[in-house]
């Protein structure tokens, strides 16, 4: 009965999305690259593992589901070929009939504050391990500034949350990571509107979605040991709260670091740390701040892929 629900509600929800782009509504809407996800979606490799994840600019509270109405419709009814994503539990969760629904809408309730080891990272870690398709917001929160050419911030993306490093980090075969830029979605949903106009999309957006192309696993891996090898890992990201001082942290970052080192990002992560899992050395909080830098580092060259797209997608060249 679960299964039915959930591709019910996920069909639905598509079709409303492809139809709310197709009936007039909306001005335009240009679609660039699905093929690109299309070609992952269907590959092989999934059933061994290789997960997939596509990770965007966030620019309205309409982003996700609308976006998914250029998907094709068949795809609708299998969750195999429709995203997980995280969502937060102030905002989505916050009574019974919205916590069923965004559930079955396959959105896994996150919490914020309460760190990038709570159970929400956790279970995309074991989706993406699967073969399943994961899409991110790595922002965490919309931002309407970088979809503006006219704003200095054009193409220009807030720092990406730790968790994306972690998620990164912890698979275990290269996922096939695909950036993702979105316009005109803003104008469909603007910010800063008195209700009820803030609950309503208004017509007439040019929209567009475009699917760059699977950045290489070796590109990923390249940058990150350049920047090891340069001794340029970013400092240890600082939180006054589930950040480096809490007293669990140390042991949280090494078993973090022993599945990292068994994954696609392990050679670098081990040359890292010095990774010495008979020794013990992950419980040191010395150790702990490695792991997280190294965390840091993927979260930003993830984030710099995504930016290139935008700046491409907006003819911003290379700012």
């Amino acid at each position: 009965m679960a299964g039915f629900l959930s591709k019910a509600t996920v069909s639905i929800v598509g079709l409303g999305s492809k139809a709310l782009m197709n009936i007039g509504f909306c001005s335009s809407v240009t679609v660039n690259g699905l093929d690109n996800l299309i070609r992952a979606l269907e590959s092989e490799e999934r059933g061994s593992g290789r997960g997939i994840v596509t990770m965007s600019n966030h620019i309205s509270t309409l982003d996700d589901p609308v976006a998914w109405g250029v998907l094709p419709a068949r795809f609708y009814l299998n969750s195999r070929m429709t995203r997980w994503t995280l969502g937060a539990s102030d905002i989505m969760f916050t009574n019974p009939v919205f916590s069923t629904f965004f559930r079955y809408g396959q959105v896994i309730e996150t919490f914020r504050g309460k760190g990038i080891f709570q159970p929400a990272i956790d279970t995309a870690v074991e989706k993406l391990n699967r073969g399943d398709w994961i899409h991110l917001f790595g922002e965490g929160r919309v931002n309407q500034t970088s979809s503006d050419p006219s704003s200095s911030n054009a193409a220009r993306l807030i720092r990406f949350k730790w968790g994306i490093g972690r998620i990164m980090m912890e698979a275990q075969k290269p996922p096939v990571i695909i950036p993702m830029w979105l316009t005109g979605f803003d104008k469909l949903m603007p910010e800063g509107r008195p209700f009820p106009y803030n609950l309503v999309p208004k017509p007439g957006a040019a929209l567009s979605v475009t699917f760059g192309e699977p950045v290489p696993a070796r590109d990923i891996q390249g940058a990150l040991d350049t920047l090891i090898r340069e001794h340029r890992l970013p400092a240890a990201p600082h939180s006054s709260h589930g950040g480096l001082a809490d007293a669990s942290r140390p042991a949280e970052e090494g078993r973090s670091a022993e599945v990292a080192e068994h994954g696609w990002l392990g050679e670098p992560v081990s040359h890292a740390i010095g990774f010495a899992p008979e020794k013990h050395v992950l419980v040191d909080p010395a150790m702990a701040q490695e792991v997280a830098r190294v965390r840091s580092a993927v979260t930003a060259v993830i984030q710099r892929e995504v930016e290139a797209l935008g700046r491409r997608v907006m003819g911003k060249g290379d700012l």
